[in-house]
């Protein structure tokens, strides 16, 4: 069970993330994902440092044990790694949080794919009830197709004789005398790629760049019954780059609030206030739903309803993922 409020030795991350120190699994997530895509350097090239600190939050948080080690010590202890665990309190890469967090696995294992393009788009409650489409225009990097990604006409590419066609030179860089260092860099003459293509024989359409930017328009079909925070993924859309496989474009849904109705898992939960008569001599009560039917709500005469009474409707709750046909409940929460 979450620690309560007065138990937690310090609130610093609870505070970064904007949750407060009893918050479920699913409000931290919510709260980072938000977080993340709005400070990701991407987005905002200048926030490097909160969108570090907002990952060391998420990662201690996010981990049961360590959440544990954090409330019991603070950031002293995880620093310190406790005792045995935590492992030494070193942090992960923002990065990689960020890449596990909307599914493009670690770094380490997609060196040979490029980047994953995250996107956020505002849904309804209505939305995700009935269904819906939403286009959405991005701008990406495409192969060239005129000089399939060579950068020139074909075998007009030479080989750099800086480097050799490796990319990188190698330095020597003396530290004391007689004590010398080698350094690797990419290559100043052909910067990293390897070979040179003359002016005369650069691709008009791209310049030599081997990559263009172009507009793309991708249909986003959002279905009956998906959930706050549930990702979309379009395999292989995101930028393209010759000999590397293209990284993904993930949409990530937004649910905003809604007026009347909560969604909690499968179940609509919406509360109705009655007059002290209605609660005693019974009601007829019109629920507008999602789809625009038109539900009654009725109590018979006799049938006393006390403030904090509930009422479950069957099946007229959020309809269930890839099985619309089946719902959830409405729950009516009544005060008098």
């Amino acid at each position: 069970l979450p620690l309560k409020t007065n138990m937690v030795k310090e609130t610093g991350f609870y505070d970064t993330l904007g949750v407060k120190p009893n918050a479920t699994p699913d409000e931290l997530k919510r709260a980072y994902r938000k977080l993340a895509l709005k400070y990701h350097p991407d987005k905002n090239p200048t926030e490097g440092e909160k969108f570090k600190q907002i990952s060391q939050a998420y990662e201690v948080l996010s981990d049961a044990k360590k959440r544990e080690l954090y409330d019991r010590g603070g950031e002293k202890a995880i620093k310190e790694g406790g005792t045995g665990g935590g492992g030494g309190g070193s942090f992960a890469s923002p990065m990689d949080i960020f890449d596990l967090f909307f599914g493009g696995g670690s770094r380490m294992h997609r060196e040979r794919k490029g980047k994953n393009i995250v996107h956020q788009i505002s849904v309804t409650l209505e939305d995700l009830y009935n269904g819906a489409t939403r286009k959405l225009a991005l701008q990406k990097n495409t192969i060239c197709e005129r000089c399939e990604g060579r950068g020139s006409r074909k075998g007009a590419a030479q080989m750099c004789m800086t480097c050799h066609g490796t990319g990188m030179q190698v330095r020597m860089h003396q530290l004391i005398p007689g004590m010398v260092q080698q350094v690797s860099t990419v290559c100043h003459t052909c910067q990293g790629q390897g070979q040179r293509i003359s002016h005369k024989d650069r691709c008009k359409a791209c310049g030599g760049r081997k990559i263009l930017r172009q507009k793309k328009i991708l249909e986003v079909h959002v279905d009956k019954g998906m959930r706050d925070g549930q990702k979309i993924v379009f395999h292989g859309e995101g930028d393209q780059e010759p000999g590397i496989e293209p990284g993904d474009i993930i949409i990530v849904l937004d649910q905003r609030e809604h007026p009347h109705f909560t969604r909690r898992g499968e179940d609509l939960v919406m509360s109705m206030e009655l007059q002290l008569v209605e609660a005693l001599c019974g009601f007829k009560k019109p629920v507008q739903t999602l789809d625009n039917r038109t539900l009654l709500i009725t109590s018979h005469p006799g049938e006393l309803i006390k403030p904090g009474d509930t009422k479950c409707v069957l099946n007229e709750g959020m309809p269930m993922h890839r099985r619309p046909f089946e719902k959830g409940r409405l729950i009516i929460h009544f005060s008098v």
